[in-house]
């Protein structure tokens, strides 16, 4: 309800700014799944948040009314978790779409032919309109005062409820959560080992002769069990354990660059920008709990 308790008083102030400019507004309600209006049809229609689980699979009432709303013309939009009744309503396959991170895996699952694009905080396809987070809704209703009402009233309500508007990106706030849920006890006591020793030599190479493995049967077993090749966990694990770094402790960038298995700074540098977005010192700024 934080949601969508939220976005109307986002469009309310639109609506004030709107009225000392053009006069223009934004008529919005809040509606109930069990006392959906046939008519009319709306210009958008948002399905919000929810800290439920419930991911709406049986909704099919639901379902059948955003779809009618869609092809009557309204902006399917969703935040976070909406974006399951959007895919469950039929209207995701083949079209970019983003929901939290920490839903990938649940969502690519469900929705095997929607593209997801979870770095992104919102993605705009003309007719579908996703965001990802719990709070990703403020972008989302940003995105609709600007789309109905212009960038001269999204800075005054940016102004008015103290909200930056730009630079943000999910992977900024994403962490690496490797999965250890699977069956191959040797490939989990190696994870559990390099998650103690990150700073130590991870080469592939040098993790078969730790498993007593050939090189390929590793690369084979690592990734049936993970779901990722063995560099690119090592590198998703070395920025995860230098967002630790930087977010609780002084230590200078180059000190964590080291501690966390890299000899050359720059080259550390470019790979922690790549995964999170950001550089190293800019994430510190924002993440730091010091």
């Amino acid at each position: 309800m934080s949601a969508a308790l939220g976005m109307v008083d986002v469009l309310e102030v639109a609506n004030r700014y709107g009225a000392d400019c053009d006069g223009r507004q934004i008529n919005h309600s809040i509606l109930q799944a069990d006392d959906l209006p046939t008519a009319p049809f709306f210009d958008a229609i948002v399905l919000p948040p929810n800290l439920t689980g419930n991911r709406g699979a049986s909704d099919d009432k639901l379902h059948s009314w955003i779809k009618e709303q869609h092809a009557g013309g309204a902006i399917a939009c969703s935040a976070c978790a909406g974006a399951f009744w959007l895919g469950h309503a039929g209207l995701l396959d083949g079209r970019p779409v983003t929901t939290h991170w920490a839903l990938e895996e649940e969502f690519s699952a469900a929705f095997q032919h929607a593209n997801l694009l979870s770095e992104h905080i919102l993605i705009d396809d003309n007719d579908i309109v996703t965001a990802g987070g719990v709070m990703a809704w403020v972008d989302l209703g940003l995105h609709l005062v600007n789309r109905w009402l212009g960038p001269a009233i999204v800075s005054q309500v940016c102004r008015h409820m103290l909200i930056d508007p730009h630079g943000r990106e999910q992977r900024n706030y994403r962490s690496f959560r490797p999965k250890f849920d699977h069956a191959d006890q040797p490939i989990i006591d190696l994870q559990r080992w390099m998650e103690s020793n990150v700073q130590a030599d991870l080469s592939v190479a040098e993790l078969a002769r730790k498993l007593s493995l050939s090189e390929r049967t590793l690369h084979r077993r690592f990734a049936r069990a993970t779901g990722l090749a063995i560099g690119t966990y090592v590198q998703e694990l070395r920025v995860e354990k230098a967002r630790g770094l930087l977010e609780r402790t002084t230590m200078p960038i180059s000190e964590i660059c080291w501690a966390v298995g890299y000899e050359d700074p720059s080259a550390f540098s470019r790979l922690f920008k790549s995964v999170s977005g950001v550089t190293a010192s800019d994430y510190r700024r924002r993440f730091t709990v010091l």
